[in-house]
């Protein structure tokens, strides 16, 4: 009997498999002898295109690159050597150089200090993919007579933004620019400033075009869980290295060096370190330029590992999504940042509720028992960890309560008398430091004062809003479940960021790129959204004609055997 039900239940698997492959069959359109020449044509001209491109990309590398850096600098060889053929690639291929980004991206920091030495220039890098990339998609749509501005509803709101940016920009960085009382170039901070402010809501855009089905949004969400992933083991690997005393760290310094981070105690990874455990003071930056940037790769990537852990149709992927949840949170315990420690459960909390998925919580008890356990591995080896994070927490918060330290700085910019239109762009924008001198605000709200005034703030305010409620009405309007949980999470983190009151999140990576790119996907869902329902309706009208055919061949038998 047993060996009578297994093979039925090979026969029938076998069976679904024919009619999967038989209904992919008939999907898939029978492409006519004229169509098929066309497409090898079409095939042929990219090859043409592709080999073109990369015989002047080594053309160039050779013929200009090797001079400068022989003539220069081997690194000023090497910028040039590659920066100029990735313009080029980037412009040529935006989709691909947009994927590019977004792997590139995590790694920025390490790339920068351990390959560039710090060079400007490769803190640069992640533009040489972005602009070109979005001109490349700007072309590609004009040609295909597709919509730039988009979302519609979103551009007022952009303008106006954008207008008094510009107003600042010509009236105060421009007298300061002419004053000549000033030191550095404050026009160009100015302009370094507008682009830290707005300079990435294109990806918006750039994203819309990017994912255009619901596997690409499944490659896109799988990439980041493995990006983050590999950061996190990345950081892991830092902070055994430097607990086993094969990276030195801050420890052995005096004075004010066992409380700063330094890039001559970089580790493995990424850029300024601070690990002084004598002291009870350890800043990791992970894989990122310093110890700020990574806790907000931390706090973002809280938010995108939920989104495969619960709303990824494969249990593979489920289950590495919660491995990611898991490795993120052990990340933010041991880095030292207490905004990631506080904030990287806090948003999950949210993210459960405001998504629904805590029907779905039977899930997370698995993962939160392996969490307690690594957690409790952690704290035995090292019982001075979990105590050295609640004093630094607890001395932080009497110290300087939030709260407190907020109206502290809306005091001081109002103070500063910012006038309509603010102190100029960038003036207190610390990426901007090399064009000219800036102020250290650190919070969001009162740096927009200084910068662009009372109303540039009210006019940025009103964009995050306008953001918000749009792309709450889009994810709302998708009926496929998954897409809108999927969408519902990514809402709760730009809800979240565009409000978050404390430090500046959008002037940092990788958040800045992050949330005007998962607000673009959030206005496709409604798009893929219609996809899934025509292959839906398609798959139903094939059953249905099936079940017809089937009814009507039964009829003339029994027609037959009546006869």
């Amino acid at each position: 009997m047993p060996s009578l039900k297994s093979k039925s239940k090979h026969k029938s698997k076998a069976k679904s498999k024919q009619e999967a492959k038989q209904q992919s069959q008939s999907e898939t359109p029978i492409l006519s002898r004229k169509e098929r020449s066309i497409q090898k044509r079409k095939a042929r001209e990219a090859r043409q295109k592709l080999f073109g491109i990369t015989a002047f990309c080594v053309f160039f590398a050779v013929a200009v690159g090797v001079p400068v850096g022989l003539m220069v600098e081997p690194k000023a060889g090497i910028s040039v050597a590659l920066g100029v053929p990735c313009l080029v690639l980037s412009c040529n291929y935006p989709r691909q150089a947009l994927w590019a980004l977004l792997i590139y991206l995590p790694f920025s920091g390490t790339v920068t200090y351990w390959i560039g030495g710090g060079n400007a220039l490769f803190q640069l890098a992640k533009d040489v993919f972005y602009i070109p990339a979005l001109l490349g998609l700007v072309i590609g749509c004009r040609k295909q007579g597709k919509p730039i501005l988009i979302p519609k509803k979103l551009i007022p709101a952009l303008g106006i933004v954008l207008g008094l940016s510009l107003i600042t920009l010509l009236i105060s960085n421009g007298s300061l620019q002419l004053s000549g009382k000033e030191t550095g170039i404050p026009f160009i901070q100015g302009i370094l400033g507008l682009k830290v402010l707005i300079g990435y809501a294109p990806l918006i855009f750039c994203s819309y075009y990017l994912i255009e089905s619901k596997k690409q949004l499944h490659f896109c969400i799988r990439l980041h869980l493995v990006l983050a992933i590999a950061c996190c083991v990345l950081g892991l690997l830092q902070y055994s290295m430097l607990l086993s005393g094969k990276c030195a760290g801050t420890d052995h310094l005096t004075g004010e060096g066992l409380f700063k981070a330094t890039l001559d105690a970089k580790c493995l990874v990424g850029g300024s370190l601070l690990y002084s455990p004598s002291q009870g003071v350890i800043r990791l930056p992970g894989t990122f330029v310093s110890p700020w940037h990574w806790s907000w790769f931390l706090i973002a990537n809280s938010a995108l590992t939920f989104v495969s852990a619960f709303c990824d149709p494969s249990l593979f992927w489920r289950t590495a999504g919660l491995a990611g949840m898991a490795l993120v949170f052990v990340n933010a315990a041991i880095s030292g940042q207490r905004i990631a420690l506080i904030l990287v459960p806090i948003l999950i909390i949210i993210l459960l509720f405001l998504t629904g998925q805590v029907v779905n919580l039977k899930r997370f008890i698995p993962i939160g028992v392996g969490l307690g356990l690594i957690l409790g591995i952690i704290i035995t080896n090292n019982p001075d960890m979990l105590q050295e994070r609640i004093d630094s927490f607890v001395g932080r918060w009497e110290a300087s309560p939030p709260t407190e330290f907020i109206k502290h700085q809306f005091e001081w910019a109002i103070n500063e008398e910012p006038g309509i239109f603010g102190k100029g762009l960038g003036r207190a924008t610390n990426s901007t430091r090399t064009f000219g001198k800036t102020q250290l605000v650190e919070t969001p709200h009162p740096k927009l004062i200084y910068e662009v005034g009372y109303f540039g703030l009210l006019a940025f305010l009103g964009l995050c809003t306008r953001l918000t409620m749009l792309t709450f009405q889009e994810y709302r309007s998708v009926r496929d479940k998954s897409l809108r949980s999927m969408g519902a999470s990514f809402w709760v983190f730009v809800l979240f960021i565009s409000y978050f009151p404390y430090w500046y999140p959008l002037d940092t990576d990788p958040v800045a790129v992050y949330y005007w790119f998962f607000a673009g996907v959030i206005f496709r869902l409604p798009e893929i959204d219609k996809q899934e329902q025509e292959k839906l309706r398609a798959s139903l009208e094939i059953e249905l004609n099936k079940k017809q055919k089937a009814k009507a061949a039964r009829k003339r038998a029994v027609a037959k055997a009546s006869q």
